[in-house]
């Protein structure tokens, strides 16, 4: 069984930083597309950013480009989200996805971010 665990969420102030774990277990996650969404109250999901297997290749939404930064350690099968100068419109729940070819099948439950003005 697949599971995929967030945590690092928190309450921080705007321009401070916070950095997301995801650990993944019950699966090797080879080949796996691994990425980071979320969903503010009211709003739907959106993506955040996503990380190749190899790790050379990262895509963001523009909203977070040169503020966050993906990165993955795949032999503890831990995904990262690190965040910075973060703004009140980042809070949201943030998840972890894993999938194949950007199709994501597999789901983390979530961790709030709270960021106060």
């Amino acid at each position: 069984q697949v599971q995929l665990v967030e945590s690092g969420g928190g309450l921080v102030q705007t321009g401070g930083s916070l950095r997301l774990s995801c650990v993944g277990s019950g699966h090797s996650f080879i080949g796996y597309v691994m990425g980071w969404f979320r969903q503010a109250p009211g709003k739907e999901r959106e993506f955040v950013a996503g990380i190749a297997w190899s790790g050379d290749s990262t895509g963001y939404a523009d909203s977070v480009k040169g503020r966050f930064t993906i990165s993955r350690d795949n032999i503890k099968k831990t995904v990262y989200l690190h965040m910075n100068s973060l703004k009140p419109e980042d809070t949201a729940v943030y998840y972890c996805a894993a999938g194949v070819a950007n199709s994501y099948n597999h789901w983390g439950q979530g961790t709030q971010v709270t960021v106060s003005s």
